[in-house]
């Protein structure tokens, strides 16, 4: 009787024991899948920025949004007066702040940083480089004509 009682008591604890060793490989197994997830989602979704803006979404941090947008969602697009045969045309992109006080404008040459246009008379922005006309959707840099909304 004792052999019998001690033979279920030693099955019962192996018994116990591997299906705590199962759970305990179970979670090691999601955490592993976990893991495996989370770098497969920054390797798919990219690296964000210092505002947290994916550029594999084409997200740029916007000064005046406070946010992070995608240009070509948000702002107004204008295309380059002149452009080469065969080349891809790069736009610019300008977005205005709530009252439509400012601008800021996203130039495809200036990469992270947008300078941050001043309404100053009715429908024109400006200041020491560039120049948006509203009403026309020009763009001046230096006074020459550079982009142009619609072209």
């Amino acid at each position: 009787m004792k052999k019998v009682i001690l033979l279920s008591f030693g099955i019962g604890t192996l018994l116990f024991t591997s299906c705590d060793s199962k759970k305990d490989q179970k979670d090691s197994n999601q955490n592993s899948q976990e893991q495996i997830a989370k770098e497969d989602q920054q390797l798919l979704g990219g690296q964000k920025d210092d505002h947290g803006c994916l550029a594999s979404a084409g997200e740029n941090w916007s000064e005046l949004k406070n946010t992070c947008i995608q240009v070509f969602n948000v702002g107004k697009r204008l295309n380059p007066i002149e452009v080469n045969k065969d080349e891809a045309v790069i736009s610019a992109f300008v977005v205005f702040n709530d009252d439509k006080s400012k601008l800021e404008l996203f130039l495809p040459s200036d990469g992270d940083h947008h300078a941050i246009l001043d309404k100053t008379e009715d429908n024109v922005y400006k200041d020491k480089t560039y120049t948006y006309n509203d009403k026309e959707s020009t763009l001046y840099v230096d006074g020459v004509k550079k982009f142009v909304s619609g072209k």
